[in-house]
């Protein structure tokens, strides 16, 4: 055993901070995440607000095994941020491990996106090493377009989970902490993504991570999308098989990785005369047939140009803006995406450099 320990020594790299006190790492937690209109019209389940604090402490728990000194969280009006503060400070009293200090950010809470998005960039502007993000598909969207470079570790716990995985949330606060402080190199753990970028009439919106679909709805309206027959054309950055929502849709016919170099492109109309008709599960618990009549794949960089669509465009599952006969739309795809830790990759590397191996205890059994 012995020998083991000291190979795994032998590895360490070089020189590696002593002490994470000055380490900030970020956790955003979407309070709304998991509560939409697909409770009602789907069998979707909820993340009840004791759950996400219970989770979050599981993240501070294993930050702390890195001497991470300092998070950043986003206030809610559920209060997770302070009630996980009072469950960090009873640890204090209880355990010699010293646990991080958790900082709420002063900022007005809206209950809206634009929470998520203006916590983000409060935290950037804080220099955090790395992100710890619980919601869906839709969250990780807001926190990606606002992040930049900073690497991301995605908990799931949204409705349609296809971009975060779901790791157990000790890990993926050990992971962050030690991308965060810079213990693994962010080069071999890091994963950059795929996105789609959309531009209404020459105006950015935010990019979308897994879906973009036109629609047929006029309106917003409840934002979640269930309905297949109103579906007609969608483009996705990855369809990987073992997932729920619109990128189900793609993994039936045509799977497609994150690694590819590639999208897929798919067209589907109920109201033509010939289409195939695919059982799809685009909610937890909802299998819809969709009516598809084409599809083909979209290469890195390749620019799709629409101007004959009247309905909505939905980002990630979730329909947000309304379009007109003569707008023009332009969807491309790209690499330039967010950059998500791997956590196997991660803890791969943390027992290779042996990270949590106490070389003095070693040492006394000599």
């Amino acid at each position: 055993l012995d020998q083991v320990f000291s190979m795994a020594l032998q590895k360490q790299s070089p020189e590696i901070p002593k002490s994470g006190q000055n380490c900030c790492i970020g956790i955003l937690v979407n309070p709304r995440a998991a509560r939409d209109v697909r409770r009602l019209v789907t069998s979707a389940s909820s993340t009840p607000v004791s759950e996400r604090i219970a989770i979050c402490h599981r993240i501070v728990r294993g930050l702390a095994a890195l001497e991470i000194g300092q998070i950043l969280m986003m206030p809610d009006r559920d209060n997770i941020a302070i009630k996980l503060k009072s469950a960090i400070e009873r640890d204090r009293l209880s355990t010699s491990v010293n646990m991080p200090n958790i900082h709420i950010l002063d900022m007005p809470v809206t209950d809206s996106g634009q929470d998520t998005l203006k916590a983000i960039q409060l935290m950037v502007k804080a220099k955090i090493g790395a992100i710890v993000v619980l919601g869906g598909d839709g969250t990780h969207r807001l926190v990606a377009h606002a992040c930049g470079q900073t690497p991301m570790a995605c908990i799931s716990t949204g409705t349609n989970n296809a971009f975060p995985g779901n790791p157990e949330a000790t890990i993926a606060g050990l992971a962050a902490g030690a991308v965060g402080r810079g213990l693994v190199t962010p080069e071999i753990v890091c994963h950059s993504n795929k996105r789609l970028c959309v531009r209404v009439n020459c105006e950015d919106t935010i990019p979308a991570l897994v879906d973009v679909c036109i629609t047929t709805d006029t309106q917003t309206g409840t934002r979640a999308l269930w309905r297949s027959d109103r579906l007609r054309k969608l483009f996705l950055t990855f369809a990987e098989p073992g997932q729920v929502g619109l990128s189900s849709i793609g993994s039936l016919i045509s799977p497609t990785t994150r690694e590819d170099n590639n999208g897929l492109v798919i067209d589907i109309d109920p109201t033509a005369k010939e289409f195939k008709k695919l059982m799809a599960p685009i909610a937890p618990g909802l299998f819809e047939p969709v009516a598809i009549t084409n599809y083909e794949p979209i290469s890195i960089n390749q620019k799709c140009v629409l101007d004959n669509s009247v309905g909505t465009l939905a980002y990630d599952g979730e329909r947000e803006v309304t379009v007109f006969s003569g707008d023009r739309i332009e969807i491309a795809l790209d690499r330039r995406g967010p950059r998500t830790i791997d956590m196997t990759k991660t803890i791969e590397n943390i027992a290779y450099s042996g990270l949590l191996i106490n070389d003095d205890s070693l040492q006394s059994r000599r």
